[in-house]
């Protein structure tokens, strides 16, 4: 199993402390669970280096000026980390032989992706999650934020979800990232379509016509959804045209390390599913599921370090 959707400061924290020793927490956590590889999946905008690059993009965005004003206000709270300090502790991870590879989640930003990749190509990632979390200056997912949340009375369900599968599909056609986290993430506050099969029907086909693998996350359970990301429905279209998987606990926190990691095992193998995706300087190759957790033996804090895929099985050990 991996856990391919991992971050190092809750979102309520704009201090951002970079320390190998939460990674090896990280990694010690995920091993008990069976995980054999954690990426790291810091957000984007998380970075001074993305205020240089796209600060102010709901000024041209956003009509609504409430949503403007919630949206720089988000910005300047999270934007207070360095790229380049947050990819050496990374490097220095690997190095120290923590089962760890470089990752980013990477906002959907219209228009914009071409810069993002530039940005991006100057650092040695091994995975980009794809993700939506906002349409126009609008964050659907953010519960804590009463003028986002306060758009789910006065808009269309229907229409939000459409909104949200378009976004997808334009980030899915830029070839900007490799992996589509939590596919469905618009319906993490409860809200569902009077007809899903629609937007599960074009999700899908988003991931298998750009050549992207899908995230499994366990982190809708602890969400007003109360369900994995994606929906059952949407897993199984997913797998149907041979969209390749990752696994994620999409964790903000240690104890969210590998969540349900288990549940993320039966759900797939229930489906077939044997393989998963793994990623090297953004190359694929795949591992194995692999079995429930059980005594195990390898480098450092218990799994081996990361190295070069070869052969059928993962590497790094499990």
């Amino acid at each position: 199993m991996l856990d391919y959707h991992l971050h190092l400061w809750p979102h309520d924290q704009s201090a951002t402390p970079l320390r190998l020793e939460q990674i090896a927490a990280y990694c010690d956590r995920a091993r008990a669970a069976g995980v054999v590889e954690v990426a790291l999946t810091e957000h984007l905008f998380r970075f001074v280096q993305a205020t240089d690059l796209l600060g102010g993009f709901w000024d041209v965005d956003e009509p609504d000026p409430a949503l403007r004003s919630s949206m720089a206000a988000y910005w300047t709270h999270h934007a207070r980390a360095d790229l380049d300090r947050y990819v050496e502790t990374a490097l220095e991870a690997k190095r120290a032989g923590l089962p760890v590879v470089l990752g980013l989640e990477v906002d959907y930003y219209r228009g914009r992706m071409d810069e993002v990749g530039a940005l991006l190509g100057n650092y040695p990632f091994d995975v980009l999650l794809g993700s939506v979390h906002w349409l126009g200056a609008w964050r659907f997912d953010d519960l804590d934020d009463p003028p986002s949340m306060a758009q789910w009375s006065v808009r269309q369900v229907d229409d939000c979800w459409a909104a949200y599968t378009d976004a997808m599909e334009e980030l899915a056609a830029t070839g900007s990232c490799d992996v589509l986290a939590h596919p469905d993430l618009v319906k993490v506050a409860g809200h569902r379509p009077t007809g899903p099969a629609e937007w599960w029907d074009r999700l899908a086909e988003a991931a298998s016509a750009h050549h992207m693998a899908a995230e499994v996350s366990s982190a809708g359970w602890r969400k007003p959804v109360g369900e994995q990301y994606p929906a059952h429905p949407l897993l199984v279209r997913l797998a149907a045209r041979g969209v390749p998987f990752t696994t994620a606990s999409d964790a903000h926190r240690l104890e969210h390390v590998a969540d349900r990691t288990e549940d993320l095992r039966t759900l797939l193998s229930s489906l077939g599913v044997d393989r998963l995706q793994a990623y090297r300087r953004r190359q694929p190759h795949t591992v194995p599921l692999g079995p429930p957790p059980g005594p195990q033996s390898g480098g450092r804090h218990g799994v081996a370090p990361v190295g070069e895929p070869a052969g059928p099985g993962p590497a790094g050990g499990g």
